[in-house]
């Protein structure tokens, strides 16, 4: 491509017709295609829809056809089913199917039955089709395919109808059930990689054309294979359904040398037949998170896109992906045009999904060389992936770069090899398996079937890597912005520092809370208590555009990434400029790329790209496009400033400029700036819609940013880099050493940018650059199509003229007269209280006016404070603040409401935990609670075991706890308890023991908290005193910090195994999954409804928090109204709301806040903060700096003792919101708390508010109620079926009675399979609940297992129990083992080598608090995750092990994966480092690698557990040996002296401090 040469006019004309023929086309999604699956209607929204799924296949390396793979795959299939879901009704599955080679043999005589004579094998194609039902309908579509077969010409041989058995699938299933049928068609061509291309042009252009006929008919019409090498079978079936319903399937001269299977699991229970896998080449588990950037950049490619290969073919196949389709469907399709670009597969799939290359890993130089080449031209199709590919002729599967999806395989000596989600689908002779292994992350398992061998991913990837001279071609054409020549990068303003200041809208919150942070730690400020000021459309104050915009965030059907620990796997690499063809397959001169580490650029930096074209001797052009525009214009000037922009962008890039820079420097009294994030997204999208995008780079100069958040939304808009000139300006006001302040700057937005990334699981920011990863909350749908597409908002809201009238308010404020801002900027008032600050809920006086009506028992003062809060006619804070409640009949008597007493037993306080704050504060919450029969949330610190126990005399905290850990005492009554009836399970999972456990009424499970979604938690290590530490098993005076994600859900089948894991832990209590309000939670939570949690919260974005980074407290999540009303509605419409409770909570503070919440959906109401006021906080906002002068939120024990809360006042602050509810209700004619309940219909919108913003908001969304039969619930009415009476465990507990009950002996021996999950935990409940965590003398309990157990095997383990294993185990042995002991060996009928083999999965041992496990084999990532106090012997872990660990001890036998001891702030491990790599491969940023010396050398050192390395190492290794009789082991034993020295110590170096500060008080009380 010449890039300096003008764009040809003509072709960009022809561009824009096509366009608006594609976009016609692209109109018709597929939600409206078929008539039963919803609308999208009120909050609810289709295109939200995620999966996730059992995946795997079989396959025959030397290519041998048989019916007996198929058989296989059908098995394999069925054994995957609990990966799978149904919804309302039982036979009502997600989604199954199989892809195979087509069957020559049974075709040609199948279509000799129709007189149909067929060519040689490979020299014709199938395609299945899903057909209308109608046959007028059926006839047209027909009609297309074959004019299409005619017009590409190619030979139609005729029809054939595929048989099938519907007679045992679901009835909403075969409502819209398609007509099954085959059309057969003759190649023209000699080639069949030709004919192969032409299928996929057909199938393409038979997709437009067929809906472009807008048929209405119940069955969707659908092609699920067109291809002359292989053929799917799938459909909205049961995994065992697929060879029920396919008759063909169970044809004995239905033959294949491969079968790809797939089990679905989504978050819906609508019919879906197209949406079933495998698609035409892949199967995936997984969710793309950035699959609306990586197809707008397919859209944006178009134009510039021309194929050696596909010729004029390949403007047939576009729009390449239509609106409405799957993540996967769209990563189906832009992998089948690369392979019909001439990629092959497995090179194809390296480019969608690259490894981790830009940081410090190991890898070749050729390979890193291969993806640095392939990045500037395909971003990543990022998010968690295993995907199982196929062409026909090969076979294989590849895993993302962070290992987030479980993948194992096994190969056997008669040449099958089979993978799959989990081992056990399918069982083959232990004598007979050569090979047990995984898919590693960013790896690749490659079958060659033509070959007749498997080709490793070091192979596959040499040969790929080496094929052409990448390293030479990068160093030829690479420009780094760093190393370019400097430049002059001086820069003068316009007007004076501070009017410009004021004009962006800068505060004095801004520098202080904000910027100072930044500039001084390099790092973003942490704040506290999560965020009670107005919405900004509420805002009376002029807000800037970017605070419209919230975060979105990952839960349950993704995870979020951990962006410290798992840094390796991030990148900011960004590439400025135009982006080569994709479809060029004959490189001679690679195109030139501009480079930048990240995206921030330093004031040098823009002075180079400025002065780009002379530095690059024109291989670069930039210009700048001013986005000012005359002040005098007003508000109407702003419309015709963008249309005038987007010309002069689209000119540039004509003109031969292929960077173009939106510039605000111009601003002065006379010119205002559009917003930058305006002028960014507008000009983006302009260039993505004239087809030009990809042809030209876009960077922002702007005054405007100055927080991580700003700059996400300008790089999620399309911004490659941006150019912070005003903050660099105001830094250098602030700062006598201003390069250093901009140093830090840029690094703390990196930080930034990586977690705001991460939350949405996206690991790159090429992947996040332009992926509109945002919601918008207030402003108008007219204002967010024109210029941000695709991006959600549900309540209208402000426009244009809006946007542009605050602009110019800040321009007007920055160059008027106010007094108070002539020497000063604004106060803000956005994250704290100021007196001319933004409007607060919590101000001094409602503060005041809470505490003194609850400490003097007086409702009418609570009334005065509740007037405070609900009357928003004058201060607009809520959008419920602007809500009506309507009557639903005439007023009632009070009397005949339901009493209070009832309506509390609703009620819970919020999970704040044992750390955040103080033990007076946490336990007076649980007392007071338990005293109304409501609840209260442990929050995710762990509970003392002391307060389980109810409360017999009237007493004091002090005498129960000790008086060494209360400071302040408070008074007990008789009958009063102090135990949590809500045990939180979060990320970090301290203190989660099979006691802990086994002490609940509920168990909630954390996926995300309101004021920061998408993140972990963290206690600042000054707040983890020597009692909390305990609690938490970890280090005193260490930080600690929950991952981002739970490491056992990457996925909705994942949390559907917690929920079972947790359901078995304690059978009795229900099990609660905690999420937070965004768009699309809807979905989620009938995905969560599905895997059989209980109950459900929905947290607005406005909760308090302990800690968090200011930018999550700020911008991420939306109010519990929008979440809950539409979870509401979408569980109503799937039918599944009567299975859960659902409970909203975020400053939930009084009544009305609660009435509003039931006639949303709520059953139940979260309180956090209200709570803590009463009990005597103040809002200052210390929590994270362990300085609360109220004794709330510190563990100082000074401050401490000012701790005035009671329960009484707890109390008597709940009986008064539950009488505001009772005097509400009478008044609208409503008895019964339940006949609230989903009653949305009774709230309006306020009538006669005049305010310039809030006058364009529209909540009729809100309000919507779904068109349901009044059968369908509204409200909780029934329970989960959790499955557990088919559970092993039942046959074990009957088996170990006396055990249980006596202590006696006993031995068991079972066989166990992959769907036996959980297996040992409702045993452990029984122990747990019996014995505590003091368990049964070891061995008690002696259980000797044969087979694979399934997911989970030995969750919570408890002491006394000793669960023997020969087979093998898959992901999360030993999550939260809890004393118990777990033996895994191979068969001896297994051949293999045990540390050359796989014996366990993923995240094995996660949260373990103690006991002993002994694995003969190798295990998968996250090994040890969060291990605070158990000890294990391995033979070779995969990435990230000991990640986090805080306790106890591992040794490693084997090889360990990549950033070993990542977090890990305790314990020690041992690794048997044969290769001497080991330093390489670990994250030495919190630990230290030591020696294991002699034992008599340990002597007088600080040591582990008291006792030399020596002597826990060999110790260890022997009972390994003993257990397992691991030839490894026993060699190692065997040559000690020699094998001692090969091992390494990992030893934290915190822990070692706490060592040494232990010994140092030891030894000087002894003295």
């Amino acid at each position: 491509m010449n890039m300096n040469n003008p764009i040809n006019q003509q072709d960009s004309k022809l561009t824009r017709s096509t366009l608006t023929e594609i976009k016609a086309t692209e109109m018709k999604t597929e939600s409206q295609l078929s008539s039963l699956t919803p609308e999208k209607q009120g909050l609810y929204n289709p295109n939200h829809e995620h999966d996730a799924c059992g995946v795997g296949f079989v396959a025959h390396i030397k290519g041998q056809k048989s019916h007996q793979i198929v058989l296989q795959g059908l098995q394999l299939l069925t054994n995957l089913t609990h990966r799978g879901a149904t919804g309302y009704d039982p036979k009502l599955g997600d989604g199954a199917g199989l892809l195979m080679q087509i069957p020559d043999a049974f075709m040609r005589e199948e279509a000799a039955k129709l007189n149909i004579e067929l060519p040689a094998a490979g020299q014709y194609a199938i395609g299945n089709l899903f057909l209308p039902q109608v046959s007028s309908n059926r006839a047209q579509c027909e009609g297309v395919i074959e004019n299409i077969i005619q017009e590409e010409g190619q030979t139609l041989l005729g029809w054939r109808d595929v048989p099938v058995d519907n007679s045992n699938i679901a009835e909403a299933a075969r409502d819209v059930e398609p007509v099954m049928r085959q059309v057969i068609i003759a190649s023209t061509f000699n080639d069949q990689a030709a004919f192969e291309r032409k299928c996929f042009v057909m199938r393409k252009r038979i997709e437009h054309a067929v809906r472009q006929l807008d048929i209405q008919d119940n069955a969707y019409f659908y092609v699920p294979s067109l291809s002359s090498r292989t053929i799917v079978y799938k459909g909205m079936l049961l995994a065992n359904e697929v060879g029920v319903y396919y008759k063909d399937l169970v044809d004995e001269r239905v033959v294949s040398a491969l079968a790809l299977v797939h089990q679905r699991f989504s978050t819906n229970t609508f019919p879906s037949w197209h949406l079933a896998h495998p698609f035409r080449m892949i199967a995936h588990n997984g969710e793309i998170n950035t699959v609306q950037g990586n197809v707008n950049w397919m859209t944006a490619r178009h134009a510039a896109m021309r194929s050696e290969l596909l010729g004029e073919d390949l403007e047939k196949v576009w729009p390449l992906i239509v609106a409405g389709r799957s993540d996967s469907a769209c990563f189906d399709n832009c992998l089948e045009l690369l392979v019909a670009g001439g990629y092959s597969v497995p090179h194809a799939m390296m480019m969608m999904i690259p490894e981790a290359w830009n940081e410090k890993t190991i890898m070749d130089d050729d390979r890193r060389a291969f993806y640095e080449y392939h990045a500037a031209i395909m971003e990543p199709w990022d998010g968690p992936a295993a995907v199982a590919f196929t062409d026909g002729q090969i076979i294989g599967a590849t895993l993302d770069r962070n290992g987030l999806r479980p993948a194992r395989y096994l190969v056997t000596d008669d040449d099958i090899v089979m993978m799959a989600s989990e081992m056990g689908v399918l069982t083959f002779p232990e004598e007979k398996i050569v090979k047990k292994w995984r898919l590693q992350p960013g790896k690749m398992l490659m079958i060659d079937m033509e070959q007749g061998r498997i080709i490793d991913d070091e192979e596959v990837k040499r040969e790929l890597t080496t094929a052409k001279p990448y390293r030479q071609w990068i160093d030829a054409t690479r420009y780094n912005i760093a190393d370019l020549p400097a430049v002059d990068p001086s820069y003068e303003l316009k007007a004076s520092l501070l009017d410009t200041q004021q004009a962006f809208g800068m505060t004095q919150e801004d520098i202080k809370f904000l910027l100072e942070p930044m500039m001084t730690d390099g790092a973003e400020a942490a704040g506290s208590m999560g965020n009670d000021a107005a919405l900004p459309v509420l805002s009376n104050k002029p807000k800037v555009l970017y605070n419209y915009f919230k975060q979105l965030f990952a839960q349950v059907t993704n995870p979020p990434i951990d962006p410290i620990r798992e840094e390796m796997v991030m990148s900011l690499v960004t590439f400025v400029g135009p982006k080569p063809n994709l479809l060029e397959m004959h490189e001679t001169k690679p195109d030139p790329r501009l480079e930048g580490s990240q995206p921030v650029l330093s004031e040098s930096d823009f002075a180079k790209i400025m002065n780009i074209q002379s530095i690059t001797n024109g291989d670069y052009k930039a210009i700048s496009l001013d986005i000012c525009y005359p002040a005098v214009d007003g508000v109407a000037g702003m419309s015709g400033a963008l249309s005038a922009l987007c010309a002069k962008a689209e000119q540039s890039v004509a003109n031969g400029y292929n960077i173009i820079v939106l510039n605000d420097m111009n601003v002065d009294s006379d010119m205002v700036a559009i917003p930058a994030l305006l002028a960014t997204s507008a000009v983006h999208m302009h260039l993505v819609d004239a087809g030009l995008r990809t042809q030209t780079g876009l960077v922002v100069s702007t005054g405007s940013a100055r927080e991580v958040h700003h700059f996400a939304l300008l790089a999620g808009y399309g911004a490659e880099a941006v150019f912070p000139w005003l903050t660099y300006k105001t830094m250098a006001n602030l700062s006598d050493q201003p390069q250093e302040a901009n140093k830090k700057f840029i690094k703390a937005v990196g930080k930034g940018l990586y977690k705001v990334m991460s939350k949405m699981g996206i690991s790159t920011y090429q992947s996040y650059c332009g992926a509109h990863i945002f919601e918008a909350i207030g402003l108008n749908s007219q204002f967010i199509n024109a210029y941000f597409k695709g991006t959600t908002t549900q309540i209208e809201g402000i426009g244009l003229e809006q946007v542009a009238e605050e602009a110019l308010r800040l321009h007007h404020d920055a160059f008027g007269n106010d007094p108070i801002l002539s020497n000063a900027l604004d106060a803000g008032g956005d994250y704290a209280y100021r007196v001319r600050g933004e409007e607060h809920m919590w101000t001094p006086q409602s503060v005041a006016k809470l505490q003194h009506a609850t400490r003097t028992n007086q409702y009418d003062t609570y009334k005065e404070y509740a007037k405070l809060i609900n009357d928003q006619t004058r201060r607009h804070m809520t959008l419920r603040g602007l809500f009506e409640i309507k009557p639903a009949a005439k007023p009632i008597a009070l009397d005949q409401v339901e009493p209070a007493k009832e309506i509390v037993k609703r009620f819970a306080t919020g999970a704040m935990s044992m750390g955040s704050i103080s033990t007076e504060a946490h336990a007076t919450l649980a007392v007071a609670m338990n005293r109304i029969g409501g609840k209260s949330n442990t929050g995710e610190g762990g509970e003392d075991k002391k307060r389980f126990i109810p409360v017999v005399t009237d007493t004091t905290m002090s005498a129960v706890f000790g008086k060494e850990f209360i400071e302040a005492d408070v008074k007990l009554k008789a009958g009063d308890s102090m135990r949590s009836s809500i045990k939180q399970v979060a990320s970090g999972r301290f203190g989660v023991t099979a006691e802990y456990l086994a002490n609940a009424d509920q168990i909630q499970i954390k996926m995300a908290q309101g004021a920061k979604p998408g993140e972990g938690g963290q206690l600042p290590g000054h707040k983890v005193s020597q009692y909390i530490a305990t609690l938490r098993f970890s280090v005193p005076g260490v930080g600690l910090i929950s991952p981002p994600p739970h490491h056992d859900i990457y996925s909705i089948e994942d949390l559907a195994q917690l929920i079972h894991d947790l359901k078995n832990a304690n059978p009795k209590a229900s099990i609660s999954t905690k999420l937070v309000s965004e768009t699309g939670i809807g979905t989620v939570a009938a995905g969560v409804a599905k895997a059989k949690s209980d109950h459900i919260v929905v947290a607005g974005h406005d909760g308090g928090t302990g800690a968090s980074p200011l930018t999550s407290v700020k911008h991420a999540g939306t109010p519990w109204e929008l979440g809950l009303a539409e979870t509401q509605q979408t569980l109503v419409l799937n039918q599944l709301r009567g299975r859960v409770v659902v409970q909203a909570d975020g400053q939930m503070k009084t009544g009305r806040d609660v009435v509003i919440g039931a006639l949303l959906g709520a059953d139940e109401f979260g309180f956090a903060t209200a709570p803590l006021v009463v009990e005597g906080c103040i809002m200052m906002r210390k929590c994270h700096l362990n300085t609360c002068p109220v004794g709330v939120a510190t563990q100082d024990p000074e401050l401490r003792k000012k701790f005035t809360g009671e329960p009484e006042h707890v109390v008597n602050y709940f009986f008064f919101v539950a009488e505001e509810i009772r005097e509400l209700m009478a008044s609208i004619g409503v008895a019964k708390f339940d006949d609230l309940i989903g009653r949305a219909d009774l709230l309006d919108m306020q009538a006669g508010i005049n305010h310039w913003k809030i006058n364009g908001l529209d909540f009729s969304k809100i309000f919507h109620l779904p068109d349901m039969p009044a059968s369908v619930a509204r409200h909780n009415v029934e329970s989960q079926e959790h499955g557990l009476v088919d559970a092993l465990d039942n046959t074990l507990i009957e088996k170990a009675k006396s055990a249980i009950e006596t202590g006696e002996k006993v031995v068991i021996d079972t066989p166990i399979v992959n769907t036996n999950r959980t297996v040992g935990t409702m045993l452990s409940n029984q122990i747990a609940s019996k014995y505590g965590n003091a368990g049964l003398p070891d061995d008690t309990i002696n259980i000797n297992f044969t087979g694979t157990s399934g997911q989970s095997f030995a969750a919570f383990l408890a002491k006394g129990i000793t669960l023997t294993l020969i087979g093998e185990g898959n992901d999360y042995v030993g999550k939260g083992l809890s004393g118990g002991r777990i033996i895994i060996k191979p068969p001896k009928a297994f051949r293999g080598i045990s540390h050359e083999n796989i014996i366990v999965g993923n995240t094995v041992m996660y949260g373990a608090t103690r006991g002993e496990t002994y694995f003969s084999g190798v295990a998968g990532e996250r090994f040890c995750v969060r291990n605070s106090g158990a000890s294990s012997v391995v033979e070779g872990v995969g990435n990230h092990g000991c990640e986090y660990m805080t306790g106890g001890t591992v040794v490693v036998l084997g090889e360990t994966g990549q950033n070993f001891a990542a977090g890990m702030s305790g314990g020690v491990a041992y690794i048997y480092d044969v290769d001497q790599q080991f330093a390489k491969r670990c994250n030495m940023s919190m630990v230290a690698l030591e020696k294991v010396e002699p034992a008599e050398a340990d002597f007088g050192k600080v040591q582990h557990l008291g006792q030399p390395d020596e002597t826990i190492l060999k110790g260890l290794i022997q009972k390994h040996a003993d257990l397992t009789a691991s030839q490894r082991a026993i060699a190692i034993l065997a040559d000690w002296d020699n094998e001692r020295a090969k091992f390494v110590k990992v030893m934290p170096i915190e822990y070692k401090r706490a060592l040494t500060e232990l010994a140092a008080a030891a030894s000087k009380e002894a003295a």
